[in-house]
């Protein structure tokens, strides 16, 4: 995960004295809080500024908080953004999720809570990060998309003998040179075991089968 020094987290909020204590907690982190009391000069601060969470409140003059969360998300669409409010129906905490929120923290404010949930909304906002990071390289270095590598394998799974090459490409319904790449990948990477069958004049026909063990997870 980043450092704590480099957490930069803004808080929208119309009480100072609200402010005042987030900031506080945030300072108490490790993290760098940047206040104000207006949605639309949030909207503006996120534009300009490389934020790591917003942390919004819902009854506020001007944006409320479901119309500043609506316009962050539009600006980013990676933001982890917690929203403060009084209001604990799920009818709300719907209309917040329909329109970005990522998580919640009931007012009046307990430090432990808001703490642990800034944390795990860091941690999560993190992951996915490095997980979409991930699939991006696969995809860019090796020609690789997950899906379709899935929907390869998942056929392999599901025989019950070695195939040949043929088969693979009438079963995945995919393009002669995808899957020449996708078995080549497998091959490459030892999950695919390549079985020669001798028998005819020429060159031995090639069946293919994934290897003992072969773990998806490991993909």
């Amino acid at each position: 995960m980043s450092s704590v020094e480099s957490v930069k987290i803004l808080i929208i909020d119309d009480e100072p004295d609200i402010l005042f204590t987030l900031k506080e907690i945030c300072d108490f982190c490790g993290y760098e809080a940047i206040t104000t009391t207006s949605g639309q000069e949030g909207y503006e601060i996120v534009k300009s500024e490389l934020l790591n969470m917003a942390i919004v409140d819902y009854h506020m003059p001007g944006w409320d908080g479901l119309t500043t969360v609506k316009k962050l998300r539009s600006l980013k669409n990676d933001l982890p953004i917690l929203v403060l409010t009084v209001d604990e129906q799920q009818e709300t905490c719907d209309k917040f999720i329909a329109v970005g929120a990522t998580d919640f923290s009931i007012k009046p404010i307990k430090a432990p809570d808001l703490i642990s949930r800034i944390k795990v909304n860091l941690q999560i906002c993190e992951i996915q990060k490095m997980m979409t990071a991930k699939k991006e390289e696969v995809y860019l270095e090796k020609g690789i998309c997950e899906a379709t590598l899935r929907h390869v394998t998942d056929f392999l799974i599901a025989q019950n003998c070695e195939v040949t090459f043929e088969e693979i490409t009438a079963g995945v319904n995919l393009a002669y040179k995808t899957v020449h790449r996708y078995i080549q990948y497998l091959e490459k990477n030892d999950f695919l075991e390549i079985i020669p069958i001798y028998g005819n004049l020429g060159r031995p026909k090639n069946k293919y089968k994934l290897c003992d063990g072969f773990d998806p997870s490991k993909l």
